[in-house]
This record gives C-alpha cells, sequence and structure tokens, in this order.
C-alpha cells in the first residue's frame, strides 16, 4: 500500500477516537508529521523518471498531483473571498491555474496549463507556469565572466542559455515552507556549479492571492559567491478564458518607452532603443495582432519600464474587450519581457483535449534584461554574498464594463 493511503487511513481510525472539536487539529498535525517525516526519507530533486497520475484528495486545500520516482508531487488551492483562485504546484514551483471572473461574474482560468502533471513532465513543455531561475531569459553562448573568471554554463537554445539550463528551477520539486487558505510559502537551495552558476543559491517564493483580487509573487534569494540572478514566473496568459483561441484581440499597453533589440538568435545588441514610431510601441495601448507582422517572428522582447521612482511600478496592463477582464502587472524589476506564444504550433494539447496555438497566449515575464552578466551597459544581475536578492510582482485583476 502507497504512503499516501497509508496516511489517510492511520487519519481516519485515529480521528474517530476524538471528538469532532479535536478533530480538525488531529488531522492537521498528522499530516504535518507524515510529509515532515517523508521528506527525510525521500529526496527531493530527482530527475523526473517514473510518473504516476493521482487524484486522491487529502483535503479542501491540498491535492495529490502526481509522484516522480519516489517523491509525491502536491498542487495547493489559493484563494479569496471574491472569486478568485490560484493553483501552484511544488513541482517547479508551477503556477498551474487561475481563475478570475469576467464582467457577468462567471469565473474562468486565465492561464494555459495541462490537466496532469504528465504535461508538465514531457520534452517541449514552454514552461507553462513555472518559476525560472537561476536565470530567466538567456545568456550569450551559455557562459559569462565574473571577475576575469569565466563560467560555462548549460547550453539548451541553440548555443545559449535559456531560463537556467537544462534542468533549471522550473524542474526540481520545491520545499514548502508553509501554506494557508492564500498564501504558499516555497524554497529551494540550488547547490554551487548547477548548471555551471557559480555559489550555493538558496532562494524563497511566496505565492498570495491578495483581497483586492491581485496574484502577488514574492522572490528573496541569497547566495554564498557572486553570481547572477534573474527569476521570474512563466504564465501564458489568455484573458478570454480560452473563448478566443489567441490573444490577438486583446488590448496591451506597456509603460515602456525603451525596449532592446534583439539578433537573429533573440540575444540583445546591447542597444536600448526607443519604441517611439515602431511596431514596438504599446506606450498609448493597442490590439496585439496589430502590428505582430512587422515583427519577424512575433513579439520576444524585453521592454525597459519607465519609472519615476524605485520600488513597485505599473509596468504592463492587458485588456480583453470580450469578457471585461483587466490586468495590471506591477513590479519592481527593471524591465518586462512580453512573449506572444511564437513557438506554440498545435503540437501540444493543453486542457479538455485542446490544441495550444500559436499566439494562444501571452507572457509578461518582469525581470532583469536578458544576457545582462555579458552587457555592460545594462542593470547589474550579479547577487554578492551578503546581499540579498528581492522582487515583488503583483498580476492584479479588475473588470471594465
Amino acid at each position: 500500500m502507497n504512503g499516501p493511503v497509508k496516511c489517510c487511513i492511520f487519519i481516519d481510525m485515529s480521528i474517530q477516537r476524538l471528538t469532532k472539536q479535536k478533530a480538525a487539529k488531529a488531522v492537521t498535525g498528522l499530516v504535518f508529521s507524515y510529509l515532515i517525516m517523508g521528506s527525510f526519507l525521500t529526496g527531493c530533486n530527482q530527475t523526473p523518471e517514473k510518473t504516476k497520475e493521482i487524484v486522491v484528495m487529502e483535503n479542501g486545500k491540498k491535492k495529490v498531483f502526481g509522484v516522480i520516482s519516489k517523491d509525491t508531487v502536491y498542487s495547493y488551492t489559493l484563494q479569496n473571498r471574491h472569486g478568485m483562485k490560484a493553483v501552484v504546484s511544488n513541482y517547479g514551483g508551477t503556477l498551474l491555474e487561475l481563475w478570475t471572473p469576467d464582467r457577468s461574474g462567471k469565473s474562468g482560468d486565465i492561464i494555459l496549463g495541462y490537466d496532469s502533471l504528465a504535461g508538465y513532465l514531457q520534452k517541449g513543455n514552454p514552461f507553462f507556469g513555472a518559476l525560472v531561475g537561476r536565470y530567466a531569459n538567456r545568456i550569450a553562448n551559455a557562459r559569462f565572466s565574473i571577475e576575469g573568471k569565466q563560467f560555462v554554463l548549460a547550453a539548451n537554445d541553440h548555443g545559449n542559455t535559456l531560463h537556467g539550463g537544462i534542468k533549471g528551477f522550473d524542474k526540481v520539486i520545491w520545499t514548502v515552507d508553509g501554506v494557508n487558505d492564500s498564501s504558499l510559502a516555497l524554497s529551494y537551495t540550488s547547490p554551487d556549479a548547477e548548471e555551471g552558476f557559480p555559489g550555493s543559491l538558496t532562494v524563497k517564493v511566496v505565492y498570495t492571492v491578495m483581497e483586492d483580487n491581485g496574484l502577488k509573487i514574492d522572490y528573496t534569494a541569497v547566495s554564498d559567491k557572486k553570481t547572477p540572478v534573474n527569476l521570474t514566473n512563466h504564465a501564458y496568459f489568455n484573458l478570454s478564458a480560452g473563448k478566443d483561441s489567441t490573444i490577438l484581440k486583446e488590448v496591451l499597453s506597456l509603460q515602456a518607452s525603451h525596449y532592446t533589440p534583439v539578433n537573429e538568435s533573440l540575444i540583445p545588441t546591447g542597444q536600448i532603443a526607443p519604441v517611439k514610431n515602431t511596431a514596438m510601441d504599446f506606450m498609448a495601448g493597442k490590439k496585439i495582432g496589430k502590428d505582430i507582422g512587422r515583427v519577424k517572428g512575433g513579439y520576444d522582447h524585453n521592454f525597459v519600464i519607465d519609472k519615476t521612482e524605485s520600488g513597485i511600478a505599473l509596468a504592463a496592463s492587458v485588456y480583453d474587450e470580450a469578457t471585461g477582464r483587466y490586468m495590471e502587472v506591477w513590479t519592481t524589476q527593471p524591465g518586462i519581457q512580453f512573449y506572444t506564444g511564437n513557438f506554440l504550433d498545435g503540437s501540444l494539447t493543453g486542457r479538455d483535449g485542446k490544441k495550444i496555438v500559436q499566439h494562444a497566449a501571452l507572457c509578461l515575464e518582469t525581470q532583469h534584461f536578458p544576457d545582462s552578466p555579458n552587457q555592460p551597459g545594462f542593470p547589474s544581475s550579479i547577487l554578492d554574498p551578503g546581499q540579498t536578492y528581492h522582487q515583488t510582482t503583483i498580476y492584479k485583476f479588475s473588470i471594465k464594463k
């Protein structure tokens, strides 16, 4: 008999001997003890080998999502009192679902994802909903130097490093440090030289569904050596909740008067260019499909956020006219990567058996600029020992009538 089933039977037998008043506390304590014991008996970061889908509910908020080798993967449901709900897994810190109401009050899932863990483990999964690191986006030629010493990384994107390498933070099982109705705290320690990056890096990420219908993601990290750090979430948004197969009709506004042009490999040239009079100009807001034909391959560019002061600032907004859903992106980061799902080609199957077509969703990844370790003119992404990396991003939702 598998461990989780044994645990449930043991809990059931135990609570029969208790009063109803004490039962809830007993369940919580026994499950917590079982999980802590299990963490000592099994590893947390094994390479995916065999997977088994499980649908056993442990309680109303936590669900067994699957098994990787001997490690159980869970999903956690976070929600507020106003109909907003997020489902997050400890595998890859992945945002599995994000439910928000439309103007009629009907709730819909506005991000792309899969029905099961197997989808997220498949080769070619384009980081749906994942926490990405140690360095989000691209590092040219899979190498960089710090104080004259060169570091060679795992190359996984045409000779470059993308989203942390072959096994980035999206492919490990994170430790759950705490969870309640609306918040989930995760952590992961990346060992020195993992994917070629220097230093042991301890990362903590907290997801919170806020009472004002915002999804707040708070990131912190510390390292024992100088190392580049760039963390973000890779959610793919479609504010129509699937009613429209693409996002080309959605209206995007970017608070960015400049962007970083790229070469054929999507590596920044080092230039910071104005968006005025180009297809990159979203300052006044426009439908995503209006100028996408003028951009070779579609949008996959970093935009430089206009800020009047330090701290959190509005970086972008998206409006779906058909449903009324309106999303604002607030962040402390200097850049935001706007990506229109150019590499989606219908070969992947999402929820309910639906094929995921090109431009099915958009990404707004708050971040440091791509290839910053090799670009002295970009804001530094190097974290020193004794310093704390910290970034906060909020995806805030409302309705336009």
